[in-house]
């Protein structure tokens, strides 16, 4: 499947299940509130399969997979039959109603604790956050060092290179200095502190990321895995060595091994390559290749892969595993709304946030990445679906909880005009949003 055929299935994957939850909140809470439910469907359009239930609800799957809706009965929408009144929507307490309406982002929270409950338990596969830092980028002003292993960000605990970044990008958005915990190669504990104070403010997440300069550190000079028929293998050169210099320049990592090859075969494809084999210091001679491969450009070939990064899996038993989710999901939240505080104060760039392009790009990228990371994805877009929909915007679920408080204050409904106008403005403003996110999405896939 290609990339863009993935992320397509993928988006309607996530949004088909999120969107589908979400009225099934409204769904389940309306029946127990005593509201006739008229249709509940999965998709919109016209119904490709549908049946009457013994309640009544027609259920549907309909034709196109963008998420669901439930219709209720509702006096606003045309005449009700006197025999079913005290089933209709708006006769409903004013308590009834904010329970229908918030029972929508309720089950997106309840979702998402869900999927990071089972995401704990299967396990995340991830790398140890052992970093290194670009020459002159923040990090190195910090005092980043190679083979630095992050042990916590600003108090907070990590063990994987993705919670790390977690922690980091949240602070990039509020550009306040951020203290690291870090053991060095050597053993030794140290403190030091990003001055992300220093970064201009209302720049885009990633540039940022770039700016500061924090990476995981190249793997070590081993080689990982030996290529039969290739250079290294006619050498001699078995996985697990250790290589310790090309003709007498001394190799750090295997990052520097590659441009030492590239640098000495320049000269001379004969290399001779000193290496530690079981502690045990031995001498190979290698011819190197000039290749190229998967239509990159032609480059000097030894044939030796580097070893994978330090694993880092993330897994807990049950009873845990609901405390983390919990965690996650308040700090989560906690994250979300101090993003959306900074975006309207100007401190963060409105550019941070996705559409559904990218939404459908991060979508494929973590279902290729196995279950545990898609479950993952799905609970952050759950969660954010959640706080979206509270947000007092008309046309949003936020909007209707807004009118119903203003009810319990004053005493009666909000008057019609008064939600057809708030019905506009909101239309106009989800519209802006959109259009914003899209035009964010497509100019960085255009830059990128």
């Amino acid at each position: 499947m290609t990339p863009f055929l993935g992320s397509v299935f993928w988006l309607l994957v996530t949004l088909g299940v999120l969107v589908t939850f979400h009225e099934f909140g409204h769904y389940w809470v309306a029946r127990r509130c005593g509201v006739k439910v008229l249709r509940f469907s999965v998709g919109f359009g016209k119904a490709i399969w549908k049946r009457v239930g013994r309640d009544g609800t027609e259920y549907w799957i309909a034709a196109i997979p963008l998420g669901g809706y439930v219709k209720m009965l509702d006096a606003r929408e045309g005449e009700v039959d006197p025999a079913l009144r005290d089933q209709e929507f708006t006769g409903k307490s004013v308590w009834k109603r904010i329970a229908i309406v918030a029972a929508g982002p309720g089950f997106n929270v309840i979702f998402t604790i869900a999927a990071l409950w089972l995401m704990f338990m299967l396990g995340r596969s991830d790398f140890a956050p052992v970093v290194t830092a670009t020459p002159d980028s923040i990090a190195a002003q910090a005092g980043i060092q190679p083979g630095d292993r992050i042990l916590s960000v600003n108090g907070r605990q990590v063990t994987t290179w993705s919670d790390s970044m977690d922690a980091i990008g949240n602070a990039l958005l509020a550009l306040t200095p951020l203290p690291l915990t870090v053991r060095h190669a050597d053993g030794q504990t140290g403190q030091l502190v990003l001055p992300l104070d220093q970064l201009p403010a209302g720049q885009p997440i990633d540039q940022y990321f770039g700016k500061l300069g924090l990476r995981l550190a190249p793997p070590p000079a081993v080689a990982g895995t030996v290529k039969p028929g290739q250079p290294a293998a006619l050498a001699g050169i078995r996985s697990g060595d250790r290589i310790v210099s090309i003709n007498g320049q001394p190799v750090g990592d295997f990052d520097s091994l590659g441009k030492l090859v590239q640098s000495a075969a320049a000269t001379s494809p004969r290399l001779s390559i000193a290496l530690l084999r079981d502690g045990r210091p031995l001498t190979l001679d290698a011819t190197a290749t000039w290749e190229s491969l998967g239509g990159q450009p032609a480059k000097w070939m030894l044939g030796v892969a580097p070893p994978p990064p330090e694993p880092a899996t993330v897994q807990y038993s049950p009873a845990r595993a609901l405390g983390a989710a919990f965690t996650t999901t308040w700090r989560n939240t906690r994250q979300t709304f101090s993003m959306i505080g900074e975006m309207l104060s100007g401190h963060a760039s409105t550019k941070n946030i996705s559409s559904v392009i990218g939404i459908a790009q991060y979508a494929n990228a973590s279902a290729q990445m196995g279950l545990a990371w898609f479950l993952q994805f799905l609970a952050m877009v759950s969660l954010s679906l959640a706080i979206l929909n509270l947000l007092p915007i008309p046309v949003l679920d936020g909007g209707h909880l807004l009118y119903y408080l203003i009810e319990l204050v004053k005493g009666s409904p909000v008057s019609e005009q008064v939600m057809v106008i708030g019905q506009y403005i909101g239309l106009v403003l989800l519209f802006s949003l959109v259009g914003w996110t899209l035009f964010n999405d497509i100019q960085r896939t255009l830059l990128s």
